[in-house]
Protein backbone atom coordinates (compact mmCIF):
# COMPACT_ATOMS: atom_id res chain seq x y z
CA UNK A 1 0.00 0.00 0.00
CA UNK A 2 1.15 3.47 -1.01
CA UNK A 3 2.30 5.53 1.99
CA UNK A 4 0.65 9.28 2.10
CA UNK A 5 2.19 12.12 1.04
CA UNK A 6 2.04 14.73 3.88
CA UNK A 7 2.39 17.51 1.98
CA UNK A 8 -0.35 16.25 -0.77
CA UNK A 9 -3.13 18.68 0.56
CA UNK A 10 -0.06 21.71 0.21
CA UNK A 11 1.23 20.22 -3.23
CA UNK A 12 -2.81 20.46 -5.13
CA UNK A 13 -2.91 23.99 -4.10
CA UNK A 14 0.71 24.35 -5.42
CA UNK A 15 -0.55 22.39 -9.00
CA UNK A 16 -3.99 24.46 -8.78
CA UNK A 17 -1.65 27.48 -9.12
CA UNK A 18 0.39 26.55 -11.78
CA UNK A 19 -2.45 25.60 -13.90
CA UNK A 20 -4.49 28.39 -13.99
CA UNK A 21 -1.00 30.66 -14.04
CA UNK A 22 -0.36 28.18 -17.30
CA UNK A 23 -3.72 30.06 -19.18
CA UNK A 24 -2.98 31.97 -21.96
CA UNK A 25 -4.60 33.38 -24.91
CA UNK A 26 -2.41 31.87 -27.13
CA UNK A 27 -3.76 28.24 -28.07
CA UNK A 28 -0.43 26.64 -28.46
CA UNK A 29 1.17 27.82 -25.23
CA UNK A 30 -1.71 26.53 -23.28
CA UNK A 31 -0.97 22.75 -25.32
CA UNK A 32 2.23 22.39 -24.59
CA UNK A 33 2.18 24.30 -21.25
CA UNK A 34 -0.23 21.56 -20.09
CA UNK A 35 1.11 18.74 -21.76
CA UNK A 36 4.83 19.18 -19.98
CA UNK A 37 3.47 20.00 -16.74
CA UNK A 38 0.82 16.98 -16.78
CA UNK A 39 3.42 14.84 -17.15
CA UNK A 40 3.94 15.39 -13.62
CA UNK A 41 7.84 14.73 -12.14
CA UNK A 42 8.86 15.02 -8.61
CA UNK A 43 8.73 18.64 -7.68
CA UNK A 44 11.48 18.78 -5.21
CA UNK A 45 11.89 22.33 -6.18
CA UNK A 46 8.06 23.51 -5.30
CA UNK A 47 8.28 21.12 -2.26
CA UNK A 48 11.47 22.38 -0.97
CA UNK A 49 9.62 26.27 -0.62
CA UNK A 50 6.76 24.53 1.05
CA UNK A 51 8.99 22.51 3.49
CA UNK A 52 11.18 25.24 4.11
CA UNK A 53 8.46 27.78 5.03
CA UNK A 54 6.60 25.54 7.14
CA UNK A 55 10.04 24.58 9.00
CA UNK A 56 10.21 28.32 9.62
CA UNK A 57 6.19 28.97 10.73
CA UNK A 58 5.31 30.76 7.31
CA UNK A 59 2.09 29.81 6.10
CA UNK A 60 1.40 32.63 3.86
CA UNK A 61 -0.57 32.10 0.82
CA UNK A 62 2.76 33.35 -1.37
CA UNK A 63 4.43 30.07 -0.48
CA UNK A 64 2.37 28.39 -3.11
CA UNK A 65 2.84 30.97 -5.68
CA UNK A 66 6.67 31.06 -4.95
CA UNK A 67 6.70 27.41 -5.26
CA UNK A 68 4.69 27.51 -8.72
CA UNK A 69 7.28 29.91 -9.46
CA UNK A 70 10.21 27.65 -9.43
CA UNK A 71 8.20 24.93 -10.83
CA UNK A 72 7.81 27.04 -13.93
CA UNK A 73 11.31 28.22 -14.16
CA UNK A 74 12.40 24.56 -14.05
CA UNK A 75 10.16 23.57 -16.54
CA UNK A 76 11.29 26.29 -18.48
CA UNK A 77 14.89 25.13 -18.41
CA UNK A 78 13.49 21.23 -19.34
CA UNK A 79 11.98 22.78 -22.76
CA UNK A 80 15.27 24.33 -23.82
CA UNK A 81 17.41 21.46 -22.45
CA UNK A 82 15.81 19.03 -24.70
CA UNK A 83 15.79 20.87 -27.28
CA UNK A 84 19.96 21.78 -26.92
CA UNK A 85 20.07 17.74 -26.18
CA UNK A 86 17.89 16.83 -28.84
CA UNK A 87 16.51 13.90 -26.53
CA UNK A 88 13.09 11.82 -27.41
CA UNK A 89 11.92 11.15 -24.07
CA UNK A 90 11.16 12.98 -20.88
CA UNK A 91 9.00 11.25 -17.89
CA UNK A 92 7.88 8.46 -19.56
CA UNK A 93 6.77 10.25 -22.67
CA UNK A 94 7.76 12.09 -25.73
CA UNK A 95 9.66 15.27 -25.37
CA UNK A 96 7.52 18.70 -26.08
CA UNK A 97 10.47 19.24 -28.86
CA UNK A 98 9.53 15.45 -30.68
CA UNK A 99 5.92 16.56 -30.61
CA UNK A 100 5.01 20.11 -31.15
CA UNK A 101 8.97 21.27 -33.05
CA UNK A 102 11.76 22.54 -31.51
CA UNK A 103 10.51 26.67 -32.41
CA UNK A 104 7.32 26.05 -30.35
CA UNK A 105 9.30 24.53 -27.18
CA UNK A 106 12.06 27.07 -27.30
CA UNK A 107 9.74 29.76 -27.09
CA UNK A 108 7.20 28.38 -25.02
CA UNK A 109 9.63 28.06 -22.89
CA UNK A 110 10.55 31.90 -22.60
CA UNK A 111 6.89 32.31 -21.95
CA UNK A 112 7.23 29.94 -18.99
CA UNK A 113 10.37 32.33 -17.46
CA UNK A 114 8.33 34.98 -18.39
CA UNK A 115 5.07 34.23 -16.58
CA UNK A 116 7.43 32.90 -13.50
CA UNK A 117 9.01 36.77 -13.32
CA UNK A 118 5.74 37.88 -13.50
CA UNK A 119 4.66 35.68 -10.86
CA UNK A 120 7.52 36.45 -8.33
CA UNK A 121 7.01 40.49 -8.84
CA UNK A 122 3.03 39.59 -7.57
CA UNK A 123 4.77 38.44 -4.17
CA UNK A 124 6.02 41.98 -3.58
CA UNK A 125 9.08 41.19 -1.72
CA UNK A 126 12.50 42.48 -3.36
CA UNK A 127 14.67 40.09 -1.77
CA UNK A 128 12.35 37.18 -3.69
CA UNK A 129 13.77 39.02 -6.81
CA UNK A 130 17.09 39.55 -6.27
CA UNK A 131 16.83 35.51 -5.58
CA UNK A 132 15.36 34.27 -8.85
CA UNK A 133 16.98 36.58 -11.05
CA UNK A 134 20.44 35.61 -9.92
CA UNK A 135 19.29 31.96 -9.75
CA UNK A 136 17.93 32.29 -13.60
CA UNK A 137 21.27 33.80 -14.80
CA UNK A 138 23.12 31.12 -12.55
CA UNK A 139 21.86 28.50 -14.38
CA UNK A 140 21.85 30.21 -18.27
CA UNK A 141 25.96 30.50 -17.27
CA UNK A 142 25.52 26.41 -16.39
CA UNK A 143 23.86 25.41 -19.71
CA UNK A 144 26.23 27.53 -21.60
CA UNK A 145 29.24 25.41 -19.43
CA UNK A 146 27.94 22.37 -20.01
CA UNK A 147 27.50 22.95 -24.23
CA UNK A 148 30.92 24.08 -23.60
CA UNK A 149 32.35 20.60 -22.21
CA UNK A 150 29.95 18.67 -24.12
CA UNK A 151 32.35 15.66 -25.86
CA UNK A 152 35.46 16.50 -23.82
CA UNK A 153 36.74 13.26 -21.99
CA UNK A 154 39.43 15.29 -20.65
CA UNK A 155 37.44 17.25 -18.42
CA UNK A 156 38.16 17.89 -14.87
CA UNK A 157 36.49 16.49 -12.31
CA UNK A 158 35.80 19.86 -10.70
CA UNK A 159 34.88 21.65 -13.72
CA UNK A 160 32.10 18.97 -14.16
CA UNK A 161 31.12 19.76 -10.74
CA UNK A 162 30.91 23.21 -11.21
CA UNK A 163 27.81 22.96 -13.88
CA UNK A 164 26.07 20.90 -11.29
CA UNK A 165 26.25 23.98 -9.09
CA UNK A 166 25.09 26.12 -11.52
CA UNK A 167 22.85 24.10 -13.75
CA UNK A 168 20.81 22.09 -11.35
CA UNK A 169 21.67 22.96 -7.39
CA UNK A 170 21.20 26.89 -7.98
CA UNK A 171 17.62 26.41 -8.59
CA UNK A 172 17.19 24.05 -5.66
CA UNK A 173 19.19 26.34 -3.17
CA UNK A 174 17.10 29.50 -4.71
CA UNK A 175 13.91 27.63 -3.62
CA UNK A 176 14.97 26.41 -0.19
CA UNK A 177 16.47 30.46 0.43
CA UNK A 178 13.04 31.46 -0.75
CA UNK A 179 11.12 29.86 2.27
CA UNK A 180 13.87 31.39 4.45
CA UNK A 181 13.22 34.77 2.65
CA UNK A 182 9.12 34.57 3.17
CA UNK A 183 9.56 33.75 6.74
CA UNK A 184 12.00 36.43 7.36
CA UNK A 185 14.70 34.20 8.39
CA UNK A 186 17.76 35.97 9.77
CA UNK A 187 20.71 36.38 7.58
CA UNK A 188 22.28 33.43 9.01
CA UNK A 189 19.60 30.83 9.25
CA UNK A 190 18.79 31.97 5.27
CA UNK A 191 22.33 31.00 4.56
CA UNK A 192 21.66 27.62 6.14
CA UNK A 193 18.64 27.11 4.45
CA UNK A 194 20.58 27.70 0.90
CA UNK A 195 23.66 25.75 1.51
CA UNK A 196 21.09 22.84 1.72
CA UNK A 197 19.65 23.69 -1.14
CA UNK A 198 22.94 23.38 -2.82
CA UNK A 199 23.63 20.30 -1.13
CA UNK A 200 20.71 18.47 -2.16
CA UNK A 201 21.01 19.40 -5.60
CA UNK A 202 24.23 18.51 -6.41
CA UNK A 203 23.16 15.04 -4.77
CA UNK A 204 20.46 15.03 -6.86
CA UNK A 205 22.09 15.89 -10.19
CA UNK A 206 25.34 12.81 -9.21
CA UNK A 207 22.15 10.44 -8.60
CA UNK A 208 20.68 11.31 -12.17
CA UNK A 209 24.15 10.88 -13.64
CA UNK A 210 24.68 7.86 -12.16
CA UNK A 211 21.42 6.48 -12.86
CA UNK A 212 22.03 6.84 -16.50
CA UNK A 213 24.12 3.94 -16.63
CA UNK A 214 22.18 1.95 -13.82
CA UNK A 215 18.68 2.22 -14.57
CA UNK A 216 16.25 1.69 -16.89
CA UNK A 217 14.71 3.42 -19.78
CA UNK A 218 11.01 2.46 -17.92
CA UNK A 219 12.09 3.27 -14.40
CA UNK A 220 13.89 6.66 -15.42
CA UNK A 221 11.05 7.79 -18.12
CA UNK A 222 14.06 8.83 -20.49
CA UNK A 223 16.14 6.54 -22.64
CA UNK A 224 19.11 4.96 -20.73
CA UNK A 225 22.62 6.33 -22.55
CA UNK A 226 21.45 9.41 -23.00
CA UNK A 227 24.11 11.54 -21.46
CA UNK A 228 26.48 9.31 -23.66
CA UNK A 229 24.74 9.99 -26.79
CA UNK A 230 24.46 13.52 -26.16
CA UNK A 231 28.59 13.58 -25.49
CA UNK A 232 28.80 14.16 -21.53
CA UNK A 233 31.18 13.45 -19.46
CA UNK A 234 29.47 13.25 -16.31
CA UNK A 235 31.45 11.57 -12.76
CA UNK A 236 30.31 7.32 -13.65
CA UNK A 237 32.34 8.03 -16.80
CA UNK A 238 35.12 10.33 -15.39
CA UNK A 239 35.94 7.64 -12.36
CA UNK A 240 35.76 5.01 -14.89
CA UNK A 241 38.21 6.66 -17.43
CA UNK A 242 40.63 6.60 -14.29
CA UNK A 243 40.41 3.37 -12.89
CA UNK A 244 40.01 1.91 -16.76
CA UNK A 245 42.74 -0.36 -18.84
CA UNK A 246 44.38 1.26 -21.58
CA UNK A 247 41.87 0.07 -23.94
CA UNK A 248 38.72 0.52 -22.23
CA UNK A 249 39.76 4.17 -21.68
CA UNK A 250 40.16 4.50 -25.33
CA UNK A 251 36.69 3.10 -25.95
CA UNK A 252 35.15 5.57 -23.46
CA UNK A 253 37.07 8.63 -24.88
CA UNK A 254 35.86 7.55 -28.30
CA UNK A 255 32.18 7.38 -27.40
CA UNK A 256 32.57 11.03 -25.34
CA UNK A 257 34.08 12.43 -28.07
CA UNK A 258 31.39 11.20 -31.08
CA UNK A 259 28.59 10.30 -28.69
CA UNK A 260 28.45 6.99 -29.90
CA UNK A 261 26.42 4.49 -27.61
CA UNK A 262 26.90 1.53 -29.90
CA UNK A 263 29.18 0.17 -27.43
CA UNK A 264 27.32 1.09 -24.91
CA UNK A 265 26.50 -1.92 -23.01
CA UNK A 266 30.61 -2.95 -23.05
CA UNK A 267 30.58 0.80 -21.75
CA UNK A 268 28.20 0.73 -18.47
CA UNK A 269 29.92 -2.65 -17.53
CA UNK A 270 33.41 -1.19 -17.69
CA UNK A 271 31.15 2.13 -15.20
CA UNK A 272 29.97 -1.00 -12.82
CA UNK A 273 32.93 -2.75 -12.84
CA UNK A 274 35.68 -0.04 -11.84
CA UNK A 275 32.89 0.42 -9.07
CA UNK A 276 32.18 4.10 -10.65
CA UNK A 277 28.76 3.96 -9.73
CA UNK A 278 29.52 3.33 -6.35
CA UNK A 279 31.80 6.18 -6.17
CA UNK A 280 29.14 8.44 -7.69
CA UNK A 281 26.87 7.46 -4.98
CA UNK A 282 29.05 7.38 -2.27
CA UNK A 283 29.66 11.36 -3.58
CA UNK A 284 26.03 12.19 -3.53
CA UNK A 285 25.90 10.65 0.17
CA UNK A 286 28.48 13.40 1.17
CA UNK A 287 26.60 16.18 -0.65
CA UNK A 288 23.25 14.57 1.49
CA UNK A 289 24.88 14.66 4.79
CA UNK A 290 26.06 18.43 4.01
CA UNK A 291 22.75 19.29 3.61
CA UNK A 292 21.60 17.35 6.83
CA UNK A 293 23.87 19.75 8.86
CA UNK A 294 22.15 22.31 7.11
CA UNK A 295 18.91 21.43 8.33
CA UNK A 296 20.15 20.91 11.67
CA UNK A 297 19.97 24.30 11.63
CA UNK A 298 16.15 24.88 11.55
CA UNK A 299 13.50 24.63 14.34
CA UNK A 300 12.74 20.74 15.77
CA UNK A 301 9.38 20.26 13.85
CA UNK A 302 7.79 18.05 11.32
CA UNK A 303 9.54 20.48 8.18
CA UNK A 304 12.47 20.09 9.64
CA UNK A 305 11.94 16.61 9.86
CA UNK A 306 10.51 16.01 6.49
CA UNK A 307 13.84 17.78 4.89
CA UNK A 308 15.99 15.27 6.77
CA UNK A 309 14.11 12.51 5.29
CA UNK A 310 14.64 13.98 1.93
CA UNK A 311 18.35 13.65 2.11
CA UNK A 312 18.32 9.96 2.06
CA UNK A 313 15.38 9.49 -0.18
CA UNK A 314 17.45 12.01 -2.90
CA UNK A 315 20.61 9.73 -2.90
CA UNK A 316 18.88 5.92 -2.38
CA UNK A 317 16.24 6.58 -5.22
CA UNK A 318 16.66 4.24 -8.22
CA UNK A 319 14.73 6.95 -11.10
Amino acid sequence: MAIADPMDAEMRQVDEVIHRRLTSNVALINQIGHYIVSAGGKRIRPRLVLLFAQALGFDGPQRFELAATVEFIHTATLLHDDVVDESSLRRGRQTANALFGNAASVLVGDFLYSRAFQMMVSVHKPRVLEVLADATNVIAEGEVLQLMNMHDPDLAVDDYLRVIRYKTAKLFEASARLGAVLADAPPALEEACADYGRSLGTAFQLVDDLLDYEGDTHALGKNVGDDLREGKPTLPLLLAMERATDDERAMIRGAIEHGETARLADIIAIVRRTGALQATREAARVEAEKARRSAMALPGNSGREALLELCVRSVERSS
